[in-house]
Protein backbone atom coordinates (compact mmCIF):
# COMPACT_ATOMS: atom_id res chain seq x y z
CA UNK A 1 0.00 0.00 0.00
CA UNK A 2 1.37 3.40 -0.98
CA UNK A 3 1.15 6.61 0.99
CA UNK A 4 -1.45 8.30 -1.20
CA UNK A 5 -4.79 9.18 0.36
CA UNK A 6 -7.11 6.19 0.29
CA UNK A 7 -10.07 6.91 -2.02
CA UNK A 8 -13.62 6.22 -0.91
CA UNK A 9 -14.28 3.86 -3.83
CA UNK A 10 -12.22 1.61 -6.09
CA UNK A 11 -13.84 0.47 -9.35
CA UNK A 12 -12.17 -2.75 -10.54
CA UNK A 13 -12.43 -3.40 -14.29
CA UNK A 14 -10.81 -6.49 -15.85
CA UNK A 15 -10.34 -5.75 -19.57
CA UNK A 16 -9.46 -8.07 -22.42
CA UNK A 17 -9.80 -6.82 -26.00
CA UNK A 18 -12.17 -3.95 -25.16
CA UNK A 19 -10.35 -1.16 -27.00
CA UNK A 20 -13.52 0.69 -28.07
CA UNK A 21 -15.37 0.22 -24.79
CA UNK A 22 -12.81 1.37 -22.22
CA UNK A 23 -12.89 5.14 -22.95
CA UNK A 24 -16.69 5.14 -22.94
CA UNK A 25 -16.82 3.15 -19.71
CA UNK A 26 -14.41 5.51 -17.95
CA UNK A 27 -16.56 8.48 -18.97
CA UNK A 28 -19.72 6.78 -17.71
CA UNK A 29 -18.12 5.91 -14.36
CA UNK A 30 -16.97 9.50 -13.94
CA UNK A 31 -20.48 10.75 -14.76
CA UNK A 32 -22.10 8.31 -12.29
CA UNK A 33 -19.75 8.95 -9.36
CA UNK A 34 -19.11 12.67 -9.80
CA UNK A 35 -22.40 13.79 -8.19
CA UNK A 36 -21.84 11.53 -5.16
CA UNK A 37 -18.98 13.74 -3.94
CA UNK A 38 -16.96 10.64 -3.10
CA UNK A 39 -13.35 10.20 -4.19
CA UNK A 40 -12.68 7.24 -6.45
CA UNK A 41 -10.11 5.41 -8.52
CA UNK A 42 -10.66 3.19 -11.55
CA UNK A 43 -8.42 0.11 -11.43
CA UNK A 44 -8.23 -1.25 -14.98
CA UNK A 45 -6.60 -4.67 -15.12
CA UNK A 46 -5.35 -5.08 -18.68
CA UNK A 47 -5.43 -8.82 -19.34
CA UNK A 48 -2.97 -9.28 -22.20
CA UNK A 49 -5.16 -7.76 -24.90
CA UNK A 50 -4.19 -7.98 -28.58
CA UNK A 51 -6.40 -5.20 -29.98
CA UNK A 52 -4.79 -2.04 -28.61
CA UNK A 53 -6.59 -1.99 -25.25
CA UNK A 54 -3.27 -1.64 -23.42
CA UNK A 55 -2.33 1.47 -25.37
CA UNK A 56 -5.73 3.03 -24.63
CA UNK A 57 -5.35 2.28 -20.91
CA UNK A 58 -1.84 3.77 -20.90
CA UNK A 59 -3.14 6.95 -22.54
CA UNK A 60 -6.03 7.29 -20.11
CA UNK A 61 -3.73 6.69 -17.12
CA UNK A 62 -1.42 9.46 -18.36
CA UNK A 63 -4.36 11.86 -18.71
CA UNK A 64 -6.36 11.06 -15.57
CA UNK A 65 -4.90 10.74 -12.06
CA UNK A 66 -7.78 8.51 -10.90
CA UNK A 67 -6.96 5.78 -13.44
CA UNK A 68 -4.84 3.15 -11.69
CA UNK A 69 -3.78 0.48 -14.20
CA UNK A 70 -2.47 -3.05 -13.75
CA UNK A 71 -0.88 -4.73 -16.78
CA UNK A 72 -0.68 -8.52 -17.06
CA UNK A 73 2.09 -10.08 -19.14
CA UNK A 74 -0.42 -12.45 -20.76
CA UNK A 75 -4.09 -13.43 -20.79
CA UNK A 76 -5.04 -14.93 -17.41
CA UNK A 77 -8.82 -14.56 -17.29
CA UNK A 78 -11.45 -12.71 -15.32
CA UNK A 79 -10.86 -14.31 -11.92
CA UNK A 80 -7.19 -13.30 -12.07
CA UNK A 81 -8.26 -9.83 -13.16
CA UNK A 82 -10.55 -9.39 -10.18
CA UNK A 83 -8.00 -10.83 -7.77
CA UNK A 84 -5.22 -8.52 -8.97
CA UNK A 85 -7.65 -5.61 -8.93
CA UNK A 86 -8.70 -6.32 -5.34
CA UNK A 87 -5.09 -6.43 -4.22
CA UNK A 88 -4.23 -3.22 -6.06
CA UNK A 89 -7.35 -1.32 -5.00
CA UNK A 90 -7.03 1.24 -2.20
CA UNK A 91 -10.68 2.18 -1.68
CA UNK A 92 -12.79 1.58 1.42
CA UNK A 93 -15.42 0.22 -0.95
CA UNK A 94 -14.64 -1.98 -3.96
CA UNK A 95 -16.97 -2.14 -6.97
CA UNK A 96 -16.58 -4.66 -9.79
CA UNK A 97 -17.86 -4.06 -13.31
CA UNK A 98 -17.38 -5.60 -16.75
CA UNK A 99 -15.53 -3.64 -19.43
CA UNK A 100 -18.00 -4.51 -22.21
CA UNK A 101 -20.52 -1.70 -21.41
CA UNK A 102 -23.34 -4.17 -20.74
CA UNK A 103 -23.25 -3.21 -17.04
CA UNK A 104 -24.49 0.35 -16.47
CA UNK A 105 -22.31 2.52 -14.18
CA UNK A 106 -25.41 4.61 -13.41
CA UNK A 107 -26.45 1.77 -11.09
CA UNK A 108 -23.31 2.06 -8.92
CA UNK A 109 -24.71 4.71 -6.52
CA UNK A 110 -27.70 2.45 -5.76
CA UNK A 111 -25.39 -0.45 -4.93
CA UNK A 112 -23.29 1.82 -2.73
CA UNK A 113 -26.35 2.92 -0.75
CA UNK A 114 -26.96 -0.68 0.31
CA UNK A 115 -23.56 -0.95 2.01
CA UNK A 116 -24.90 0.97 5.00
CA UNK A 117 -26.75 -2.25 5.90
CA UNK A 118 -24.90 -5.03 4.08
CA UNK A 119 -21.33 -6.11 3.42
CA UNK A 120 -22.03 -6.61 -0.28
CA UNK A 121 -24.64 -5.58 -2.83
CA UNK A 122 -24.80 -7.60 -6.05
CA UNK A 123 -26.48 -6.74 -9.33
CA UNK A 124 -29.41 -8.70 -10.73
CA UNK A 125 -29.95 -8.34 -14.48
CA UNK A 126 -33.71 -8.86 -14.33
CA UNK A 127 -34.12 -7.94 -18.01
CA UNK A 128 -31.08 -9.25 -19.83
CA UNK A 129 -30.17 -7.97 -23.29
CA UNK A 130 -28.49 -11.16 -24.46
CA UNK A 131 -29.18 -13.97 -26.89
CA UNK A 132 -31.69 -16.60 -25.86
CA UNK A 133 -28.89 -19.19 -25.51
CA UNK A 134 -27.01 -17.01 -23.01
CA UNK A 135 -30.18 -16.34 -21.04
CA UNK A 136 -31.15 -20.01 -20.99
CA UNK A 137 -27.74 -21.33 -19.94
CA UNK A 138 -27.35 -18.62 -17.28
CA UNK A 139 -30.81 -19.25 -15.84
CA UNK A 140 -30.16 -22.98 -15.66
CA UNK A 141 -26.67 -22.48 -14.19
CA UNK A 142 -28.00 -20.10 -11.52
CA UNK A 143 -30.65 -22.59 -10.46
CA UNK A 144 -28.09 -25.38 -10.19
CA UNK A 145 -25.72 -23.18 -8.15
CA UNK A 146 -28.47 -22.06 -5.80
CA UNK A 147 -29.73 -25.62 -5.31
CA UNK A 148 -26.22 -26.90 -4.57
CA UNK A 149 -25.12 -24.04 -2.30
CA UNK A 150 -28.40 -23.20 -0.57
CA UNK A 151 -28.24 -19.71 -2.06
CA UNK A 152 -31.05 -17.49 -3.33
CA UNK A 153 -28.96 -15.22 -5.59
CA UNK A 154 -30.78 -14.69 -8.88
CA UNK A 155 -27.80 -13.71 -11.01
CA UNK A 156 -24.36 -14.78 -9.82
CA UNK A 157 -22.93 -14.03 -13.26
CA UNK A 158 -23.57 -10.29 -13.05
CA UNK A 159 -20.20 -8.61 -12.55
CA UNK A 160 -21.68 -5.38 -11.20
CA UNK A 161 -21.17 -5.75 -7.45
CA UNK A 162 -20.14 -3.55 -4.51
CA UNK A 163 -18.29 -4.71 -1.40
CA UNK A 164 -17.10 -3.22 1.82
CA UNK A 165 -13.34 -3.64 1.70
CA UNK A 166 -13.25 -5.86 4.78
CA UNK A 167 -15.79 -8.26 3.23
CA UNK A 168 -13.16 -9.32 0.68
CA UNK A 169 -10.26 -9.48 3.13
CA UNK A 170 -10.41 -13.25 3.73
CA UNK A 171 -11.85 -14.26 0.34
CA UNK A 172 -9.39 -16.22 -1.79
CA UNK A 173 -10.11 -16.51 -5.49
CA UNK A 174 -9.26 -19.40 -7.76
CA UNK A 175 -9.91 -19.67 -11.50
CA UNK A 176 -13.64 -19.32 -12.13
CA UNK A 177 -14.46 -18.41 -8.53
CA UNK A 178 -15.41 -14.81 -9.31
CA UNK A 179 -18.86 -16.18 -10.18
CA UNK A 180 -19.30 -17.26 -6.57
CA UNK A 181 -18.22 -14.05 -4.82
CA UNK A 182 -21.57 -13.61 -2.98
CA UNK A 183 -21.30 -17.15 -1.58
CA UNK A 184 -17.62 -16.70 -0.69
CA UNK A 185 -18.46 -13.50 1.20
CA UNK A 186 -21.23 -15.32 3.08
CA UNK A 187 -18.88 -18.19 3.94
CA UNK A 188 -16.68 -15.63 5.71
CA UNK A 189 -19.67 -14.32 7.68
CA UNK A 190 -20.63 -11.40 5.45
CA UNK A 191 -24.13 -10.24 4.52
CA UNK A 192 -25.30 -9.86 0.92
CA UNK A 193 -28.26 -8.21 -0.77
CA UNK A 194 -29.40 -8.02 -4.41
CA UNK A 195 -30.26 -4.96 -6.48
CA UNK A 196 -32.02 -5.00 -9.84
CA UNK A 197 -29.74 -3.30 -12.36
CA UNK A 198 -29.88 -2.20 -15.97
CA UNK A 199 -28.41 -4.45 -18.65
CA UNK A 200 -27.46 -3.28 -22.12
CA UNK A 201 -26.71 -4.97 -25.46
CA UNK A 202 -23.03 -5.29 -26.35
CA UNK A 203 -22.03 -2.46 -28.70
CA UNK A 204 -18.42 -3.30 -29.54
CA UNK A 205 -16.22 -6.37 -29.41
CA UNK A 206 -17.11 -10.00 -28.90
CA UNK A 207 -18.24 -12.04 -25.92
CA UNK A 208 -15.44 -14.02 -24.26
CA UNK A 209 -17.82 -16.81 -23.19
CA UNK A 210 -19.05 -20.01 -24.80
CA UNK A 211 -21.32 -22.80 -23.62
CA UNK A 212 -18.22 -24.50 -22.14
CA UNK A 213 -17.01 -21.63 -19.99
CA UNK A 214 -20.49 -20.31 -19.27
CA UNK A 215 -21.91 -23.59 -17.95
CA UNK A 216 -19.63 -26.63 -17.94
CA UNK A 217 -16.60 -25.03 -16.25
CA UNK A 218 -18.73 -23.25 -13.61
CA UNK A 219 -20.42 -26.56 -12.83
CA UNK A 220 -17.01 -28.03 -11.97
CA UNK A 221 -16.16 -24.94 -9.91
CA UNK A 222 -19.41 -25.44 -8.03
CA UNK A 223 -18.11 -28.70 -6.55
CA UNK A 224 -15.20 -26.79 -5.03
CA UNK A 225 -17.52 -24.19 -3.50
CA UNK A 226 -19.74 -26.90 -2.04
CA UNK A 227 -16.66 -28.46 -0.44
CA UNK A 228 -15.56 -25.08 0.94
CA UNK A 229 -18.96 -24.42 2.52
CA UNK A 230 -19.08 -27.81 4.18
CA UNK A 231 -15.48 -27.73 5.43
CA UNK A 232 -15.29 -24.09 6.49
CA UNK A 233 -14.16 -23.62 10.10
CA UNK A 234 -17.00 -22.03 12.05
CA UNK A 235 -16.38 -21.57 15.75
CA UNK A 236 -16.71 -18.92 18.43
CA UNK A 237 -14.38 -18.46 21.38
CA UNK A 238 -16.08 -17.96 24.72
CA UNK A 239 -12.98 -17.01 26.64
CA UNK A 240 -9.22 -16.91 26.35
CA UNK A 241 -6.83 -16.91 29.26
Amino acid sequence: MDNRTRPDISIVVPAYNEVENIPILVGEIEKALGPTGKSFEIVIVEDGSTDGTREVVERLAAEKAHISPVYFDGNYGQSSGFDAGFKHARGNVIVTIDADLQNDPADIPTLLSKLDEYDAAVGWRAERKDTWTKKLTSRFANRIRNWATGETIHDTGCSLKAFRREALRDVKLYTGMHRFLPTLVKIEGGTVTEVKVNHRPRRFGKSKYSIFNRFLKPTMDLLAVMWMRRRHLNYRIRKEG
